[in-house]
């Protein structure tokens, strides 16, 4: 196999037949036929029947829709049979296509997926039934681009390993929208064990949080199989914004290799979930301060991490930059083995907000750490004392030679604090400055380039804005607002002049848009909602009056709906200085609602009024089957003021018992609350409904005749501070004596006056 591997693709886009020749004519002793491409998979099915090891057979470029691709072949080591595009990236698999591979080194070049979904489990998978796997056989070139189910919780894989001794190398997976992982190593039968797959040079792109179970980019093994070997290695490979759920890479087998790899604000961790004798060495985490950036979490036994680094990681609890688990005693195989005969040394971890030892204990998981070692690692943070937090007895870890920035309080023995300066070398890495401190602590250490993984035609995606990057569009008073949006694009901004705004129809919003105004421009409608946010779509108002005067006398109105369908894509909803008023023609209009299957990055309102609203203001409860869905991630409420609200303000529900995700989380800050909850509809007399929420965090805010603040905690160790608020206690309805009140006053029927700033009103 070492030939094989050690094939290296160049950029191939003006050269393709020139690279053929150079790529495989000399190492695999192709024999390339430009005349005769292959256009359709019947076409590929009949020269497969006839190559020969060293055969190469060219696919034709251009769209190959609803194709079924079955590649099974027999080539030799020095001799692989090769398929691939006729230019790199040149082959587009749309609709319903996928690609199945099997028999003996073979290799498969420059496909591009897109623009549909796979009719089967798995997009790529290395076998094509359970008894025709693939064996020594390797993809590489090969773009899977936003090719997800869109049911957003209708599950598939997009990449399934099988069988033995495979390589999948410089392609690029981006953009997954749907349930289920995103890369998996599969170990259900024997034929699979103790495979040696290697993984390498990939760039695993963009994945947005799912806001449930499901969501992992890389998963070897399943629970089942966990005590098994796979001996996969996964190294040099770059992971960028990767957040689906808490387990990035979701180990669940024996003896892998985790060496080399870039975590590029990440959202989760790198789990060693299941297994013994795996490694984590020489893997780079970069948080940069980014919400729920973490490194490592360590379960089971003699696992090592060594000679890691973590910067600006901020995730805590499952997701610190390095977390060592409590077990659960004689654990059942899809629960938490004890941690015992593990290391975790020589790592560098720079400004990392916790590392967690013991986590996870509870009355289940009570077996601490046995026979491990932290030794030899530098832990610098001079913002932040408070890094090592130990949920139980940490008397089975040892710890020796670890440094320590001067303010970090110990957890131990073991841990020294010094006097030094961080510097930064070209590759961006943190050091400390004194080389006699750090003397056989940490190895030389260098990360894989973003540049060096992925295919060498594509393009990587950068980071950009959601909002205002498009065109500016000025609108006169009075206009046909579906009618000047009907062909908005990605960033436009409509700036919106004086006067009054009537809508006969429903305005979809399928990508972002701002809808703006400086002049206070009232907007009304006539139909069931104003915007629609549709799949793809994110809306941010600002500057805008929204009055229901015209709207229908049916239950069920909202200023802002999602759609009714599953959605795939992730939105965001920002209002800013809005005025919601008069929004009670029937008893139950909302302002958003919500429907299954969607799901809000985030949700921020700021500097804006609302009176008379009938309904819930945020309607975010439609994930019911308590299974650990739910319908939004972030939810922000800064300086409004709410009066006259019949039902909730924040209706927001995580139900069951899952904790591989974040959310929901919420934050108050300096609103106002004037009478809440009593519409005639409001059947449990809440003002808010909090169920399963993780974060909970109101500070200088009023609360004056609100019916019963609900606040229900499930799952995980959630959160809930209240403080600095004029809230009659009584009303606070808490389901655990978890939750830190702090400086509450009982409410004095502070109003303030409209737009002004409440902190002067406590």
């Amino acid at each position: 196999m070492k030939e094989l591997k050690n094939i290296q693709l160049i950029n191939p886009v003006t050269l393709s037949l020139l690279l053929l020749l150079v790529m495989f004519g000399t190492e695999c002793g192709s024999k390339v036929n430009t005349q005769n491409a292959v256009t359709n998979a019947e076409e590929l099915k009949l020269k497969l029947s006839l190559a020969a090891p060293g055969d190469t057979i060219l696919l034709a470029n251009g769209e190959w829709k609803d194709a079924e691709l079955v590649i099974k072949a027999i080539g030799t080591e020095e001799a692989p049979i090769v398929v691939m595009a006729e230019t790199l990236g040149g082959v587009q698999l749309t609709g319903a296509s996928n690609l199945k591979l099997a028999g003996e080194y073979v290799v498969v070049s420059g496909l591009h997926f897109t623009n549909g979904f796979t009719p089967t489990a798995e997009v790529i998978s290395f076998k094509i039934k359970k008894d025709q796997l693939a064996n020594n056989c390797r993809i590489t070139q090969t773009l899977v681009e936003n090719y997800s189910n869109p049911e957003r919780h209708e599950s598939d894989y997009w990449v399934g390993m099988y069988g033995k001794n495979n390589r999948f190398d410089h392609n690029a997976l981006v953009g997954k929208g749907n349930k289920g992982v995103t890369m998996a190593v599969r170990l259900n039968s024997q034929e699979s064990l103790e495979n040696n797959h290697l993984i390498d040079h990939n760039y695993f792109g963009p994945r947005e949080n799912l806001g449930a179970n499901g969501g992992e980019t890389l998963r070897i093994g399943t629970s089942h199989y966990s005590l098994s070997f796979s001996n996969t290695q996964v190294i040099n490979n770059y992971f960028d914004r990767c957040d689906g759920e808490h387990e990035i890479i979701s180990n669940k087998s024996c003896g892998n290799l985790f060496k080399g790899n870039v975590f590029d604000e990440c959202v989760g961790t790198l789990t060693f979930r299941h297994g013994n004798e795996n490694t984590a060495e020489s893997n780079a985490f970069f948080g940069n301060g980014k919400p729920h950036t973490g490194g490592i979490r360590v379960i089971n036994e003699k696992q090592k991490v060594l000679n890691n680094y973590g910067y600006g990681l901020t995730g805590h609890r499952f997701r610190g930059a390095m977390v060592v688990m409590n077990g659960v005693p004689n654990s059942p195989i899809n629960r938490y083995n004890q941690v015992i005969d593990s290391e975790i040394n020589n790592n560098t971890f720079i400004n990392c907000d916790y590392v967690q030892l013991c986590a996870g204990s509870d009355e289940e998981r009570s077996a601490i750490p046995q026979s491990t070692s932290i030794s030899n690692n530098i832990f610098w943070n001079e913002a932040k004392d408070d890094v090592f937090t130990a949920y139980d007895d940490i008397s089975g870890i040892s710890f020796n030679d670890n440094i320590i920035s001067p303010n970090i309080k110990p957890i131990a023995s073991g841990f020294k604090g010094v006097d030094a300066e961080l510097t930064k070398n070209q590759n961006g890495i943190y050091s400390l400055n004194d080389e006699s401190i750090t003397a056989g602590i940490t190895a030389d250490f260098s990360v894989v380039s973003k540049e060096a993984t992925g295919p060498s035609w594509y393009t990587k995606p950068k980071n950009s804005k959601t909002f205002g990057y498009g065109r500016n569009i000025a609108v006169e008073g009075g206009a046909n607002l579906f009618d000047v949006m009907k062909d908005a694009r990605a960033g436009d901004v409509y700036t919106l002049a004086r006067g009054e705004y009537l809508l006969e129809k429903k305005v979809p919003v399928s990508v972002p848009i701002t809808v703006q105004s400086t002049e206070g421009a009232v907007l009304k409608f006539e139909k069931s909602n104003l915007f629609v946010i549709e799949n793809g779509g994110a809306l941010q108002m600002e500057g805008l009056v929204i009055d229901g005067a015209e709207c229908p006398d049916y239950a069920g109105n909202a200023v802002v709906s999602t759609s009714r369908y599953s959605m795939n894509k992730n939105y965001k909803l920002f209002i800013n200085n809005c005025e919601f008023r008069d929004l009670d023609v029937n008893h139950s209009f909302n302002i958003l609602r919500v429907y299954k299957n969607t799901f809000a990055d985030s949700i921020l309102i700021e500097n804006s009024k609302f009176s008379d609203v009938s309904g819930t203001i945020l309607e975010l409860n439609q994930e019911s089957d308590d299974i650990g869905i739910y319908n939004a991630e972030f939810v922000i409420l800064n300086n409004n003021s709410f009066k006259n609200i019949g039902k909730e303000i924040v209706n927001l529900h995580r139900g069951g018992s899952d904790e591989s995700t974040f959310g929901p989380l919420l934050f108050i800050d300096h609103c106002s609350f004037e009478k809440v909850g009593y519409g005639p509809k409001n059947k449990g007399g809440k003002s808010f409904t909090l169920h399963g929420v993780q974060k909970t965090m109101i500070s200088n805010s009023v609360f004056d005749d609100i019916k019963t603040f609900d606040i229900f905690h499930t799952v995980g160790e959630p959160i809930t501070k209240i403080s600095d608020c004029n809230i009659d206690q009584s009303k606070l309805a808490i389901s655990d004596k978890t939750a830190t009140l702090s400086n509450l006053k009982l409410a004095k029927n502070a109003k303030g006056s409209d737009g002004e700033k409440l902190g002067s009103a406590l």
